[in-house]
């Protein structure tokens, strides 16, 4: 048991797995600002062009069954709006992450000018050598 343990501390303590959580927190975080973008401004917007169509109310009934197509459709049109906003999102990160790469490289920086003394102390050295 005791080696199980320890097996399994390592596991969690490796950075893959420390990443991948902080991955998934943040990820939770960026949901509510993609879902906030999509709900709050965009599908409005869209309501505004469409002429507020509102797909939650379609239904078919089957028996006693009540299926609700529409909550189905508007549900397609959220993830389509969403993975929309995403891909874009991370176009322009892509475009700025090239962008950053392809810029040219500073110059190096020109060494400071050796000082008499130092230079002093390099004749120093080279005659010790010899």
């Amino acid at each position: 048991m005791k080696k199980f343990m320890a097996e399994f501390k390592e596991f969690i303590a490796k950075g893959d797995v420390m990443s991948m959580a902080v991955g998934i927190i943040i990820g939770g975080a960026f949901t509510a600002i993609v879902n906030s973008l999509v709900g709050d401004v965009i599908t409005p917007f869209l309501g505004i062009i469409t002429g507020g169509i509102d797909f939650t109310g379609i239904s078919i009934t089957v028996g006693e069954a009540n299926i609700m197509i529409g909550n189905f459709i508007q549900a397609v049109i959220t993830f389509l709006l969403t993975a929309f906003v995403i891909f874009s999102i991370m176009k322009m990160f892509n475009s700025f992450k090239k962008k950053e790469e392809e810029a040219p490289a500073p110059a190096p920086a020109e060494p400071a000018p050796i000082t008499e003394d130092i230079a002093l102390l390099m004749e120093i050295r080279d005659l010790l050598k010899k």
